[in-house]
């Protein structure tokens, strides 16, 4: 199984992206991300550099189920779960169904997230290797 993030747009508060994971032939899931925008790496306020990562499944009280992103240079505890809005991330990766500026602020937001996250953790083995291009 491969699972590629592909980011599409940086507006200078956040990034989209689009999350596919991908069967030996075809697409097997589709999905939109949100992370910050690329600052240098700088914690807290940076999405992750570009580059392959080893994913495993993670569970927290805060989250529940997620999947934690291992060996991120300089950085700890970047995790891709639920969250609607990019004042939510830390770093980490929100995964949700569509983009919609749910709260009017001007800048899209990812929809159905707790679904979302529901889906990957059914279709993901408890670790995997994430692209993000």
């Amino acid at each position: 199984m491969k699972v590629v993030l592909n980011r599409l747009v940086d507006t200078g508060k956040e990034t989209l992206g689009k999350l596919t994971v991908h069967d030996e032939l075809k697409d097997v899931y589709e999905c939109k991300t949100l992370e910050l925008s690329w600052k240098d790496n700088k914690q807290n306020i940076s999405c992750i550099p570009f580059g392959e990562y080893l994913v495993s499944i993670r569970t927290s009280e805060k989250y529940g189920e997620h999947f934690i992103v291992n060996n991120v240079e300089d950085r700890s505890y970047i995790l891709i779960h639920q969250a609607n809005y990019h004042t939510q991330l830390r770093g980490c990766i929100a995964v949700g169904k569509k983009y919609s500026d749910i709260n009017s602020d001007g800048e899209l937001d990812v929809t159905s997230s707790k679904n979302t996250m529901k889906d990957l953790l059914e279709i993901l083995p408890d670790s995997f290797y994430l692209n993000i291009i």
